[in-house]
C-alpha cells in the first residue's frame, strides 16, 4: 500500500495536503479486511494543457480580408482574435496579446502573411505559412492614430493613414517606416482653412501606381503624385466620405457619403461628379434633391467584360424605413436588390476571379460580415442566392445555455443522427461550391467519434460531430414542439415564471449506447426522448404531472395572509432577488386564491406528428403548489436498462418508470435522510395541503420495510403530486450555477442552508447499496448540495412482459456517506480499477410492429450491465469515486470505509468533475473556480495535474465546461464560440499533425495583356518603382519617435515550423537574407563608425605631430 504514499506527489501538485492525507490511509482499513492493491499506469508524464481549436462565429467582428488567389478569409475582432478560413475543416485561431481591436486587416496577396492594423495603432505582420499563425513584426505608432491602410497587390510598401490626414509608408519585409510622408496640409488645398479631417480612404489609380488617391473625412478626395510629390486633383464634395472605390480603367471612381448619396467622378474634371445617385432615396418630382438617406458605409465598384458593372453597398436607407432590416444593396445595370440581413453588417468583400486591380474584375460572389452570421452571396444566379454555410458558425442561434462532451462514442451514433438530421436541411441555397476553399486537412491520427451536444435558450438540442478537431451540425432537436405556443402577445398560458425563454434547456442527460435523451428545462420540465428512424404521429402526448412539496418552512404559512399572486420562493436555492411578475396568475387557484396544482407550461393536446430522429417518449411537470412556483431542477439522470429517469430540485427527489409512465419515488430531501438527518430538521409549522399517506419514511433505518403503496404511486390516481423554479432563470443562469452561489453567497442564512438542502448529483449503478450486501443491485445513489449521499435501493420486476406489469419497487437503503461541499459526482471502479459503467440497453428501433420483435423484446428486456462487474464472483469489492466542490473520496464497497482521500481545494471550489478514461486507464478531472485544471489518478487520488488555465471570469464558463475522455474538455469561450483544450500529453504531441495548412503554393495568375495599340501608344497600366521613391538612399530614414518596430515571436523559428518544399526553402532563403541584410546594415553601420575613428585618430595625430615637430627631444 506505501507504493501511493509520495511517490509522485512530488510533482509539486498540493504536496502538503495530499501527502499528508495519504499518510494515513493504510490505518484507514479494518485489520481483517485486505484492500487489494491496483496497480496504476497513469503518470504526471502522461499530462499536458494545451487548446487546441476554437470553433463557432468570431464574436464581436470588427474586420475582413480576402486573399482571391490562396482563397483564405480572414476575420478580426473586437477583442484583438484572428481567424482564418480556408476549405471547410479548414480554421485557425489566433490572437492579438494587447487585446485591443482590430481595425483592419490586409492580406499580402498569395504570399503567406497577413497585416492587421489594431486600435491601438500597432501594425502587425502575420506568418501563415505555418500551421499556428505567428507575428513576425509589430510596428507602434507613438504620435499618430492609425485609420486605414492599403497595401498595393504585388508591392513590398503598405500605405497608413493617420488621424492628423497625413500618410506614412511602411516596409512590409523589415517593418521599417520611409522618410517619405505625405503630409495634410500639402494634399489639401493651401486656400482651405480647415483641416479636412482623418484619411478614410488610400488606394492606387489601377492603370498608374504613381498617382494615390487619397480620401478625407470631411469630403475632400486628392490624388496626389507620388514622383513629383504634389496634388494633380482635388475634389470636393460637402458631404462627409465613407469609402471610395475605383472603375477598374482608371478613369473614374465613386465615393459613398453620409447623406445617403453616391458620387461618380471622372478622374480628370474634378470641378463637379459626372453623376450623383441616391439608391434608396425618394425622388422628388420637381428636380429637388431626394430626401436625405442613412450614410453608406461602404461601397465597391466591380467590372464585368460581359455587360454592366456591379455597385455593391451597404447602408443608405432611407431614415423612414424604421423597423427594416440592415440591408445589402446590388446595383447592376438598370436592376437594383436590396437583400436584408439579420444583423448589422460589419464589413462586406466582393470576390472576384482576378487579383490585379487593372483587368475586369468579374465578381463572382459578396462576403458579408454581418455582427453574428456570415453570409455569402452567389452574384452569377439569379435572385442572388446564398451559399450553405459550412463552417460550424450557427452554435449560437438560440443563446447557449449548457452543454455536454462524448469523446469514443459507439461508432453507428454518428451516421445515425447524420442521416435524421440531412432531412432537416434548408432549401433555396447556391448550387455552386462554397468558393473560400484555400489550405489543405490536417493528416489526424485521432479517429474515435466526439460528439458535442449543445442545449439552447429556445428549448433547441443541437448534436455536433467533433471528431479530429473539426465541428459539424449533425441534428437539431426542438423542444418546445410539445408544448401549445401562445397566438398572441396578451395571452401568455403559464411561463410567467419566466418572462423568456421558458422552454431554455438546463441539464442533458444522455446515455450514447441506449441513444435515450432526457432533458430537464427552466420551467421544471423534464422530458424524455427515444430514438428512431421512423416518423411516428403520436395521438396523445404522454405527460405526468408532479407535485414536489418542500415539507418545511421556516416562515408563517401564506394562508393567514393576503399574499402576492406569485410570492418568491421560500428560502430558494439562488440569492439573486426575484423580480416582480409583471402579471397576475390566470390558472386554477386554490381555495385561498393561491395558483395550485398547475404546471408552468400547457402540453398540446392536438396530435404530434414526430420526425424520424428523437421523439418524445414523456413530458413530466412539476407544479405550483399554495401560490408557489416550481423550483428549478438541479440534477438529472436516466437509465434506459431500468426504464427509470429521475431528479431533485431544492425541495426534494422525484423518481419517474417511463415505460410504465408511473411515478415511483416523491420525498423531500428530508425525507429521503429519515431518522438519520445530521441537522435534525423539524417541521416549523405543519403544513395542511398534504399529510402522507401510509407510513412515513422518518423512521427508516438501515434494513428497514418500506411499505410499498408509499414508494411507488398508484397509476391510477395519476398522480396528483408535482414538482419547482426560481423566477429569475435567464439563459444567463442554469442550473450548474446552483452550486456556485451556495459557495459563493454569504447571504444564504444558516437555517435557509439545512432547510433548502439540494439534489445536486444522481448516478444509477449496479452495486453494494448496504454494509451487509453480499452481491451487487441496482440502486440509484444521490448526493446533496450540504456533501450528503444517500443510497436507494431499486428491485426491478423480471424483464418482457411483467416489466410492464409489475411494479419498480423503490427504498432508501438508510446509506449515508458524507463529504465536504455539494456532491458533484460519482462513479464505480471494480476491485481491479475500472470503470462500471451505469447497465444500459443496446439501441432498437421501437417503432415497428409487435409481433415480429416479440420474441427478441422478451430475450433483451432484462439486460445485464454491460460491465466487468457482471462477469465477477459475488465476493470481490468495488470501489465508489465521489468528487465534491472541496474533496474527492474513493469509499471501499460494501466496507463503506474511506480507502482515499483528497482536498481538491480550501480557498476555491470545484465547479466540474469528471470521472473520464485516458490511455486505457481512467482518471478524475476537475476545474475550479481559481481557474485551475487538476487531474487525479484512481482509485489512489494521487495529484498528476494542477495548471492554472484561466480565471473564472464569468458565469458561462462555469456552466459549460466539461471534461470528457481520451483528455478531451471544452467549455464556451464566448457566446459564440466553443474553445476545445487536451489535458493529454499525447494529444498536444499530435495536434501539430492533425492542424490544417493554411497556406498552400499556388500560381500567381498572369497578368492582364496590355494589348497591341496600348502597348504601342502608351495606355495600359503605368508600373512605379517605389523602391527608388520611398527606400532610405533617395526618401531619408524615418523620424525615430514617429513609431517602433517591435520583433515579433513567430521569426526565424516560425518558418522552421512553416510549409515545407519550395516555398518553405524560398520563405527560409527570403528570412535568411533579411536576416544577413540587417546583419549587413550592422556591419556596415559598425565600419563606418570605425572608419570615423580611425580617421579622428589620423587627425588628432596630424596635429600632435605638427605641435611637436621641431622641438628637440629633451625640450618635451
Amino acid at each position: 500500500m506505501r507504493k501511493f504514499n509520495i511517490r509522485k506527489v512530488l510533482d509539486g501538485l498540493t504536496a502538503g495536503s495530499s501527502s499528508a492525507s495519504q499518510q494515513q490511509q493504510p490505518q484507514q482499513h479494518p485489520p481483517g479486511n485486505r484492500e487489494p492493491e491496483i496497480q496504476e499506469t497513469l503518470q504526471s508524464e502522461h499530462f499536458q494543457l494545451c487548446k487546441t481549436v476554437r470553433h463557432g462565429f468570431p464574436y464581436q467582428p470588427s474586420a475582413l480580408a480576402f486573399d482571391p488567389v490562396q482563397k483564405i478569409l480572414a476575420v478580426g475582432t473586437q477583442t484583438g482574435a484572428l481567424r482564418l478560413f480556408g476549405r471547410p475543416g479548414v480554421e485557425c485561431y489566433c490572437q492579438h496579446d494587447s487585446g485591443a481591436a482590430v481595425i483592419q486587416l490586409q492580406f499580402l496577396i498569395n504570399e503567406g502573411a497577413l497585416v492587421s492594423a489594431l486600435a491601438d495603432d500597432t501594425l502587425h505582420l502575420w506568418n501563415l505559412r505555418q500551421k499556428r499563425p505567428a507575428i513576425l513584426h509589430s510596428l507602434k505608432f507613438c504620435r499618430e492614430r492609425v485609420t486605414f491602410c492599403h497595401l498595393p497587390f504585388q508591392s513590398k510598401w503598405l500605405y497608413v493613414g493617420t488621424e492628423r490626414g497625413n500618410i506614412h509608408i511602411v516596409n512590409v519585409e523589415s517593418f521599417t517606416l520611409s522618410g517619405y510622408v505625405i503630409m495634410w496640409n500639402k494634399a489639401i488645398e493651401l486656400s482651405s482653412k480647415s483641416h479636412p479631417g482623418p484619411v478614410v480612404h488610400i488606394s492606387d489609380n489601377p492603370m498608374d501606381e504613381g498617382k494615390l488617391l487619397i480620401g478625407f473625412e470631411s469630403g475632400t478626395v486628392v490624388l496626389w503624385d507620388l514622383k513629383s510629390k504634389k496634388a494633380d486633383y482635388r475634389y470636393t464634395y460637402d458631404e462627409a466620405i465613407h469609402s471610395v472605390a475605383w472603375h477598374h480603367e482608371g478613369k473614374q471612381f465613386i465615393c459613398s457619403h453620409s447623406d445617403g448619396t453616391l458620387t461618380i467622378w471622372n478622374v480628370r474634371s474634378p470641378a463637379k461628379p459626372v453623376q450623383t445617385i441616391t439608391p434608396h432615396g425618394k425622388q422628388l418630382k420637381d428636380g429637388k434633391k431626394p430626401e436625405p438617406c442613412k450614410p453608406i458605409l461602404k461601397v465597391e465598384f466591380k467590372t464585368t467584360r460581359s455587360g454592366e458593372p456591379f455597385i455593391i453597398l451597404s447602408g443608405g436607407l432611407s431614415y423612414d424605413t424604421v423597423g427594416r432590416r440592415p440591408c445589402l444593396t446590388v446595383m447592376h445595370g438598370k436592376s437594383t436588390a436590396v437583400l436584408e440581413m439579420d444583423y448589422s453588417i460589419v464589413d462586406f468583400l466582393t470576390l472576384c476571379e482576378t487579383p490585379y486591380p487593372n483587368d475586369f474584375q468579374e465578381p463572382y460572389a459578396v462576403v458579408v460580415l454581418l455582427e453574428k452570421d456570415l453570409v455569402l452571396i452567389d452574384l452569377a444566379q439569379n435572385g442572388y442566392p446564398i451559399f450553405e454555410n459550412p463552417y460550424p458558425l450557427s452554435i449560437h442561434e438560440s443563446p447557449v445555455t449548457c452543454c455536454e462532451y462524448f469523446a469514443d462514442c459507439p461508432v453507428d451514433l454518428i451516421p445515425a443522427l447524420y442521416s435524421v438530421g440531412a432531412r432537416q436541411k434548408r432549401q433555396g441555397y447556391s448550387k455552386k461550391e462554397w468558393p473560400i476553399n484555400g489550405g489543405n486537412w490536417g493528416l489526424g491520427s485521432q479517429s474515435y467519434p466526439e460528439i458535442i451536444i449543445t442545449g439552447h435558450a429556445d428549448g433547441s438540442i443541437k448534436f455536433w460531430d467533433a471528431s479530429a478537431i473539426t465541428l459539424q451540425v449533425l441534428y437539431k432537436l426542438k423542444t418546445s414542439k410539445v408544448f401549445e405556443k401562445s397566438r398572441n402577445k396578451d395571452e401568455k398560458p403559464n411561463t410567467d415564471i419566466v418572462d423568456e425563454d421558458p422552454y431554455a434547456i438546463q441539464i442533458i442527460s444522455w446515455c450514447p449506447e441506449s441513444r435515450m435523451l432526457c432533458i430537464a428545462g427552466v420551467s421544471a420540465h423534464v422530458i424524455i426522448y427515444r430514438f428512431s428512424k421512423q416518423e411516428v404521429i403520436t395521438e396523445v402526448i404522454p405527460m405526468l404531472e408532479v407535485r414536489l412539496l418542500y415539507e418545511i418552512s421556516d416562515v408563517e404559512t401564506p394562508e393567514g395572509e393576503q399574499a402576492p399572486p406569485l410570492p418568491t420562493p421560500v428560502g430558494s436555492a439562488n440569492p439573486q432577488p426575484t423580480p416582480p411578475q409583471s402579471h397576475p396568475s390566470t390558472s386554477s387557484s386554490s381555495s385561498d386564491g393561491l395558483r395550485d396544482n398547475v404546471p408552468c407550461l400547457k402540453v398540446k393536446s392536438s396530435p404530434l406528428k414526430q420526425s424520424p430522429g428523437y421523439q418524445t417518449e414523456l413530458v413530466i411537470q412539476l407544479v405550483w403548489v399554495g401560490g408557489e412556483p416550481p423550483q428549478q431542477i438541479t440534477s438529472l439522470a436516466v437509465n434506459s436498462s431500468y426504464g427509470l429517469v429521475v431528479f431533485g430540485n431544492c425541495n426534494g427527489i422525484a423518481m419517474v418508470d417511463y415505460l410504465q409512465k408511473a411515478v415511483l419515488l416523491n420525498l423531500g430531501t428530508i425525507e429521503l435522510y429519515g431518522s438519520n438527518d445530521p441537522y435534525r430538521r423539524e417541521p416549523r409549522s405543519p403544513r395542511k395541503s398534504r399529510q402522507p399517506s401510509g407510513a412515513g419514511l422518518c423512521d427508516i433505518s438501515e434494513g428497514a420495510v418500506v411499505p410499498e403503496d408509499r414508494c411507488k404511486s398508484p397509476t391510477s390516481a395519476k398522480m396528483s403530486r408535482k414538482l419547482s423554479l426560481p423566477t429569475d432563470l435567464k439563459p444567463d443562469l442554469d442550473i450548474k450555477d446552483n452550486s456556485f452561489s451556495r459557495s459563493r453567497s454569504s447571504s444564504v442564512t444558516s437555517i435557509d442552508k439545512e432547510s433548502r438542502e439540494a439534489i445536486s448529483a444522481l448516478h444509477f449503478c449496479e452495486t453494494f447499496t448496504r454494509k451487509t450486501d453480499s452481491a451487487p443491485s441496482p440502486c440509484l445513489w444521490v448526493g446533496t448540495t450540504l456533501g450528503t449521499v444517500l443510497v436507494i435501493a431499486l428491485n426491478l420486476p423480471p424483464g418482457g412482459e411483467q416489466r410492464l406489469l409489475q411494479p419498480v419497487i423503490v427504498s432508501p437503503s438508510g446509506t449515508i456517506l458524507r463529504l465536504k461541499g455539494a456532491i458533484l459526482r460519482m462513479a464505480f471502479l471494480d476491485s481491479t480499477g475500472c470503470l462500471v459503467p451505469p447497465a444500459h440497453e443496446p439501441w432498437k428501433e421501437h417503432n415497428v410492429p409487435e409481433e415480429k420483435d416479440e420474441k427478441e423484446k422478451v430475450k433483451k428486456r432484462r439486460p445485464v450491465s454491460v460491465s466487468p462487474s457482471s462477469s465477477q464472483e459475488i465476493s470481490e469489492n468495488q470501489y465508489a469515486v465521489i468528487c465534491s466542490e472541496k474533496q474527492a473520496k474513493v469509499i471501499s464497497l460494501p466496507t463503506q470505509n474511506c480507502a482515499y482521500k483528497q482536498n481538491i481545494t480550501e480557498t476555491s471550489f470545484v465547479l466540474r468533475g469528471d470521472i473520464v478514461s485516458l490511455s486505457s486507464s481512467i482518471c478524475l478531472a476537475c476545474f475550479c473556480a481559481n481557474g485551475h485544471i487538476m487531474t487525479f489518478s484512481l482509485p489512489s487520488l494521487r495529484p498528476l495535474l494542477d495548471v492554472y488555465y484561466l480565471p473564472l471570469t464569468n458565469m458561462r464558463i462555469a456552466r459549460t465546461f466539461c471534461f470528457t475522455n481520451n483528455g478531451q474538455a471544452l467549455y464556451l469561450v464566448s457566446p459564440t464560440e466553443v474553445q476545445r483544450l487536451t489535458y493529454s500529453q499525447e494529444t498536444c504531441e499530435n495536434l501539430q499533425e492533425m492542424l490544417g495548412e493554411l497556406f498552400t503554393p499556388v500560381e500567381t495568375p498572369e497578368a492582364p495583356n496590355r494589348g497591341f495599340f496600348k502597348g504601342l501608344f502608351g495606355g495600359g497600366a503605368q508600373s512605379l518603382d517605389r523602391e527608388e521613391l520611398f527606400g532610405e538612399s533617395s526618401s531619408g530614414k524615418a523620424s525615430r519617435s514617429l513609431a517602433q518596430h517591435i520583433p515579433g515571436p513567430g521569426g526565424i523559428e516560425g518558418v522552421k515550423g512553416a510549409a515545407s518544399g519550395v516555398v518553405g526553402e524560398l520563405a527560409r532563403a527570403r528570412l535568411a537574407l533579411d536576416e544577413r541584410g540587417q546583419k549587413l546594415s550592422d556591419l556596415e553601420e559598425r565600419t563606418a563608425a570605425m572608419l570615423s575613428s580611425a580617421d579622428s585618430f589620423s587627425k588628432h595625430a596630424h596635429e600632435m605631430m605638427l605641435k611637436y615637430k621641431d622641438k628637440k627631444w629633451y625640450q618635451f
